[in-house]
């Protein structure tokens, strides 16, 4: 079986976000002359084209806008995962942003829950932002 999963490569304009995301901080970047915040890393604001930007520790909260749940593995590297959710996660500053809902409940996301984020070690090497469902870990440590 092919257990090579595609992953992220960090390239000089999301070197930072991967390093960050290692140590268990969500990082956006933030445009310092428009002040809009985006996500995915990038070399220009995509709304104003500015090169100025910042990066910015995110809370990590957010709410769901959209999600599937995957029952058939995409590849076979992803058998023993299904099923999955994999949603667009609305963080409270703004960038929309895509990732699994993973942990307990995660089979009963719905539109609108609110999320929070959590750094999964994958076997690459990286850790991946993933969410988990407030609703089921009010009283969890994570």
């Amino acid at each position: 079986m092919n257990t090579d999963r595609r992953h992220p490569y960090a390239n000089p304009d999301s070197k930072i976000y991967w390093e960050a995301a290692n140590s268990g901080i969500l990082l956006i970047r933030g445009c310092k002359a428009c002040d809009a915040k985006h996500f995915l890393p990038r070399h220009h604001c995509p709304k104003c084209w500015s090169p100025d930007l910042a990066w910015i520790k995110a809370s990590g909260v957010g709410s769901v806008y959209s999600f599937s749940i995957i029952h058939r593995a995409p590849d076979e590297a992803f058998l023993t995962k299904v099923p999955f959710v994999i949603a667009l996660v609305d963080l409270i500053e703004g960038p929309r942003m895509l990732a699994n809902i993973i942990g307990i409940g995660s089979l009963e996301t719905s539109v609108g829950d609110e999320v929070k984020v959590t750094f999964e070690k994958m076997d690459f090497g990286y850790k991946l932002p993933q969410f988990l469902l407030s609703k089921f870990t009010l009283n969890a440590i994570v």
